[in-house]
């Protein structure tokens, strides 16, 4: 009477004056009649983790213990055994390799340091290649050695690097390559360990770290006159003996100044640097109103550098 009173549900009234206990949590999940009972996991997991099979997959201890004649589980059991215990990564040791070096390389006059590389130029058939060897000063971007053969092979490599040293009179501090087969063969170690020259090279997958071999193989092959294929391994070296020649002595380089690489190379870039600012002078002299300031010549980088130390070290803040 007094819950029809108050219109109040009596279920309602009844429940609430005599609450149930409440679960905290989720429902415990009930067990599978085909679930491996706790013994039974613990010794699958002492199975794994035996001194027999600690570096062995799941896949080849299930195996082996078939070929005994045990059975316990499923591969995938086994797996999910092991992820409850967080052991489902990679049991075996892994093989790990410290961080690459950046190389760091600067040059502020030519002779301190070259850079090589090999590159592929078609042969007169599909599958026919010739390989170019290119030694590059990269203060001055002179190429002070080359050479064409039908393979890359390091011996060819230490030959070509000798008889640059013999022709300029004078070993680099440094030779930077790439981790090619022959850059890095021990016939060209060996030579450069006698010249008391230092080996450096690009980190793995980083052409960057080779930026004057890539820069001077491009302006070989955007070149017009690079043909689409040579017919023999003595056209390849005859167009190259021109091009080397052009690329020394003719071409205008952007990065020293729009001088050639041989007037950096043997020190006359400044002179002639002298005699063209007495052109655009007697230019600005004739035509003053033809220019907003006194013109003057592009001047000769300070350094060349890899990867610049300087450029690469923190600026400390005020």
């Amino acid at each position: 009477m007094a819950c029809a009173l108050v219109g109040r549900s009596r279920a309602t009234h009844h429940r609430q004056a005599n609450p149930k206990p409440r679960m905290h949590g989720p429902h415990p999940k009930p067990q599978h009649p085909a679930e491996l009972t706790k013994t039974q996991r613990e010794k699958v997991l002492q199975v794994l983790t035996s001194d027999e099979y600690a570096d062995l997959s799941v896949a080849q201890v299930w195996a082996r213990e078939l070929d005994a004649g045990r059975y316990y589980c499923s591969e995938r059991t086994m797996h999910r055994i092991l992820a409850a215990q967080r052991l489902g990564g990679e049991r075996r040791r892994q093989a790990t390799h410290p961080p690459r070096k950046i190389p760091e390389l600067t040059a502020t006059a030519a002779n301190e340091v070259w850079s090589w590389d090999i590159t592929k130029m078609r042969g007169p058939a599909k599958g026919i290649w010739y390989h170019g060897y290119v030694v590059i000063d990269i203060y001055s971007r002179c190429v002070v050695a080359w050479r064409i053969e039908q393979i890359e092979d390091g011996d060819l490599a230490a030959d070509l690097i000798a008889e640059a040293i013999v022709e300029q009179g004078t070993a680099p501090g440094y030779l930077h390559a790439d981790g090619g087969a022959a850059m890095t063969s021990k016939p060209l170690a060996s030579l450069l360990s006698d010249m008391d020259v230092t080996r450096s090279h690009n980190r793995p997958r980083t052409s960057n770290d080779n930026p004057y071999s890539e820069s001077q193989f491009k302006t070989m092959k955007y070149t017009p006159t690079y043909p689409e294929r040579f017919a023999s391994i003595g056209e390849a070296r005859s167009w190259m003996n021109a091009f080397i020649y052009w690329y020394n002595h003719v071409h205008r380089h952007s990065g020293i100044g729009l001088h050639t690489p041989i007037s950096v190379h043997n020190g006359t870039a400044q002179m002639i640097r002298h005699q063209r600012q007495q052109v655009l002078d007697a230019a600005y002299a004739a035509h003053p109103e033809r220019f907003h300031r006194r013109p003057r010549p592009p001047r000769l980088p300070e350094k060349a550098t890899i990867n610049d130390p300087a450029a690469r070290t923190p600026r400390l803040s005020n």
